[in-house]
């Protein structure tokens, strides 16, 4: 193995599912500016999911429908035609 590869600043964190409210301890080395005060009284820093195996459809059997950056939005609009036409002046 590469010597170096990985990186090495690994702290314990709380993950939180933000759609069902549901938290827990890991471990990563993403950054975060928020903090939160666990089970155990430590404070940990807070990183915040958008979806997890707790809200994901597959793992629960339920269909949600997730769209928290407007991706549907954006898709019709650019890929669905114009139905109003260019009005028309017409010459008397």
């Amino acid at each position: 193995m590469k010597k170096d590869l990985h990186p090495s600043n690994y702290r314990t964190v709380v993950f939180k599912d933000i759609a069902v409210d549901k938290s827990w301890l890991g471990k990563s080395t993403a950054n975060s500016k928020e903090t939160i005060k666990w089970e155990d009284g430590g404070e940990y820093p807070l990183i915040k999911l958008e979806i997890s195996n707790e809200s994901h459809p597959f793992y629960t059997g339920k269909m949600k429908f997730v769209d928290t950056a407007g991706r549907i939005d954006k898709f019709k609009k650019k890929y669905t035609k114009k139905t109003t036409a260019a009005p028309t002046t017409e010459q008397e």
